[in-house]
């Protein structure tokens, strides 16, 4: 919003070097100025780096890629982006990363996607603050100041989950696994069995918001065993179908949970999601 400074706003009668009329002015003038601009924090084990809207505005790799079915603004939307490989020097796919956002949207993130350079393919879209983004809503801010997007998502088989915005920083970590052992099925279970595939699926779909026996680093939905877990109150195929779309069952304005259509999250995968938290229903860990 750009304020009018025009002597005129103020009345002929009014003392100009008045306190109250120099603060109004001085406000006006910070309004009128374009938004400051952020900056992201890259943090890897081997190197670290803070980065400008600027430089990466400027950075010889930017493009303007065009998303044609934007996860976040549900439309097509034009960016100018940066490859998120390049600024991840030397990192290797079976790394884990964390993309936290401004809201305690906390997305994990393998590697090995974001570093592909053919098919589904990861960009850093970067918020211009001369010409900003649309609202994501009414009220709302825009994606920006940094939002990860995909160029042929469908490739990748990447869900919602994996286009976190708001960004401020991207870290390497360790797996969720070595993080929250609390998270974990019975270690008695065959890795590639169905529990563990649901588990795999909910780091992918559900821990970006969502803590679990307490663990997790997310801070936007409930925690999801404790003190119950959905399994225990969702009766029949109702937390499936929460699921595919939770504004069919609870509707509200400030609802933040996506819809995991089927094209993203299959009947398949919906089951084994659900087997798994059916499964940690009845290992409750205290946090």
């Amino acid at each position: 919003m750009r304020a009018d400074l025009r002597y005129r706003a103020f009345p002929a009668t009014s003392n100009p070097g008045s306190p109250l009329k120099l603060i109004l002015a001085f406000v006006a003038l910070l309004l009128a100025l374009p938004a400051w601009a952020a900056q992201l924090t890259v943090e890897l084990d081997h190197a670290s780096k803070t980065w400008q809207t600027s430089d990466l505005l400027k950075h010889p790799d930017a493009q303007t890629v065009q998303i044609v079915d934007d996860v976040s603004y549900k439309r097509s939307m034009t960016y100018r982006a940066v490859p998120l490989a390049v600024l991840l020097p030397g990192l290797k796919p079976a790394s884990h990363l964390q993309a936290v956002a401004l809201d305690g949207f906390a997305a994990e993130l393998a590697a090995a996607p974001l570093l592909e350079k053919t098919g589904a393919r990861a960009w850093l879209a970067v918020e211009d603050p001369a010409h900003p983004w649309p609202a994501l809503a009414q009220g709302k801010p825009s994606a920006g100041p940094f939002y990860l997007v995909w160029t042929h998502p469908q490739a990748g088989h990447i869900s919602p989950e994996q286009w976190p915005f708001q960004i401020s920083s991207i870290k390497q970590l360790q797996t969720v696994a070595e993080r929250f052992p609390a998270l974990l099925p019975d270690p008695k279970l065959p890795a590639d069995g169905p529990v563990n595939q649901g588990f795999a699926l909910f780091q992918k779909n559900c821990l970006a918001c969502h803590r679990l026996n307490g663990a997790g680093d997310a801070q936007v939905g409930p925690d999801l065993n404790i003190p119950y877990n959905p399994t225990e109150y969702f009766s029949g195929d109702f937390l499936k179908r929460y699921i595919r779309d939770p504004q069919s069952l609870r509707r509200w304005p400030q609802a933040k949970m996506p819809a995991f259509a089927a094209s993203v999250l299959p009947d398949n995968e919906l089951d084994l999601l659900v087997g798994y938290l059916q499964h940690m229903a009845g290992r409750k860990q205290k946090p």
